[in-house]
């Protein structure tokens, strides 16, 4: 979950203390410490890998992560975003959120490499939902962000949008220049996020507001 600002907090509180989000933290983390057991054969067996398309496999590949800074970026997004996503779901609609997008992510990043044989983990696809859930949300809310050692407050959108604009950059450039990603799912990012945004708006825009009439 790398991009061009690295946010450290939201003026977003919730009303109440988001138990999904912490418990999939404290899942990740703990998973994370068991596979370091037996790395490399817990990656191979439980990662995704299109070229061995594995329905289970795209749910256990979102607990998997290659190093402490690989599941300390997504839990830290995680943390940030998540707590406020989860508020306005409700945890149950929430966590079953979360599950789906990281499903559609794996999805996306098998339709750009379905030959790949390579593992992919992380929870960066479902988190990439969580942030398009929430720039459909809360858009104008602020994010303080650190960039090139200056602090300051930029918009939802902006900071959530200019993070999105730089995974489909990468995605394009990664298949028209057949650069690869270095060892990025840029697609997976890509097919979370758009999944995130669409629930999000929908369930606002289109769920929420016909409760109300």
């Amino acid at each position: 979950m790398k991009g061009q600002f690295f946010p450290y907090k939201d003026e977003n509180p919730s009303s109440k203390f988001p138990i999904v989000t912490v418990s999939l933290i404290i899942v990740n983390v703990v998973i994370f410490a068991w596979s370091l057991l037996d790395f490399e054969n817990v990656i191979n067996a439980y990662g995704f890998t299109p070229l061995h398309f594995s329905i289970l496999t795209m749910f256990t590949s979102m607990f998997l992560h290659g190093g402490i800074g690989h599941i300390f970026g997504n839990m830290w997004y995680l943390w940030i975003f998540g707590d406020n996503v989860e508020d306005r779901f409700g945890r149950i609609k929430y966590l079953l959120f979360f599950l789906a997008a990281g499903i559609f992510a794996s999805v996306a990043h098998f339709l750009s490499e379905p030959a790949s044989a390579i593992p992919a983990i992380g929870a960066s696809g479902a988190i990439s939902g969580v942030l398009g859930a929430y720039a459909a949300i809360f858009p104008r809310v602020k994010v303080k962000v650190i960039s090139y050692y200056t602090s300051f407050e930029i918009p939802a959108y902006v900071m959530i949008g200019l993070w999105f604009a730089i995974q489909l950059f990468s995605g394009v450039v990664s298949v028209l220049g057949d650069l690869g990603g270095g060892g990025i799912a840029f697609f997976a990012h890509i097919g979370g996020f758009v999944f995130g945004y669409l629930v999000g708006f929908i369930y606002t825009r289109i769920w929420e507001r016909g409760k109300k009439t």
